[in-house]
């Protein structure tokens, strides 16, 4: 379940470098013009991303059950706007909440949309994402590959999102139309540093057991050879492990409480 991690907690922590060509201005004995600026190529449209985290949290959830995670991916946007990728983490909570006999390790996202800017300080971001679990799944087991489509308004440092899932949602039956809004601001402190906030809200359709709100604070620092962050994530997630409530206890760990993620990214 990719973020927006990443796809919102990854993407904000990195920048991409810019390569300046200059050329030689020509020879001559007559008075030349000023030279003209060199002009700048264009940021390579291959990027990649590699991140171990102390937990894979999606959407304030847990993933890994409180273990490590390793992360990753690669994005190709081309000048035009439209951009493809696809992005990968460790996990555990299908064999955490599946029955004995089920098995998938893996996440892998696919994504693909259109970036466009409405004036300088406004863009918009629309397109598709499908999370895939490849493993072991028992025969008539629903399986949790989802696809999301979404839209996203931004202006400055603050940014604002709606994804809606167009099959049933992480492996919750009759769960199509759900929906997660989400606001995020992110802020440049110079020097290296940065902060970041969010608060968001997950509907599921068909069960009120599982709607929450999550909410994150977090700083990042450039330290040269990648990027570290440190964040605070919580939610009002119904995931007791006891009594009544149960939606997110992950085979006896509860995936929605509140606790500190540290982070260590590099951009390829």
């Amino acid at each position: 379940m990719r973020k927006t991690f990443i796809a919102t907690a990854v993407a904000t922590a990195f920048l991409l470098p810019t390569l300046v060509l200059a050329a030689d201005a020509p020879a001559t004995a007559a008075p030349a013009a000023p030279a003209a600026a060199p002009a700048a190529a264009p940021a390579n449209p291959f990027t990649g991303n590699v991140m171990i985290a102390s937990e894979y949290l999606y959407r304030g959830i847990a993933q890994t059950r409180g273990k490590p995670a390793i992360q990753g991916g690669f994005d190709y946007a081309h000048p035009s706007g439209f951009y493809v990728g696809t992005w990968g983490s460790s996990i555990s909570w299908i064999g955490d909440t599946y029955p004995a006999g089920t098995s998938a390790s893996l996440e892998l996202d696919i994504y693909g949309g259109y970036k466009g800017a409405i004036t300088d300080d406004f863009g918009y971001d629309v397109g598709v994402l499908t999370y895939n679990y490849p493993g072991k799944y028992l025969s008539g087991a629903t399986k949790p590959d989802t696809t999301e489509i979404y839209a996203a308004l931004s202006w400055k440092w603050l940014s604002a999102k709606y994804s809606h899932s167009t099959t049933n949602l992480f492996g919750t039956p009759k769960s199509s139309g759900s929906g997660y809004v989400d606001v995020t601001g992110t802020f440049d402190l110079g020097d290296g540093w940065g902060v970041v906030a969010h608060g968001g809200h997950q509907s599921v359709k068909g069960t009120s057991a599982g709607d929450y709100s999550d909410w994150k604070l977090g700083a990042t620092k450039d330290v040269g050879i990648g990027t570290v962050g440190l964040s605070f994530l919580g939610t009002n997630a119904k995931d007791s492990c006891s009594g009544a409530g149960q939606y997110y206890c992950f085979g006896g760990y509860s995936a929605g409480k509140s606790r500190g993620l540290l982070t260590f990214g590099k951009t390829l």
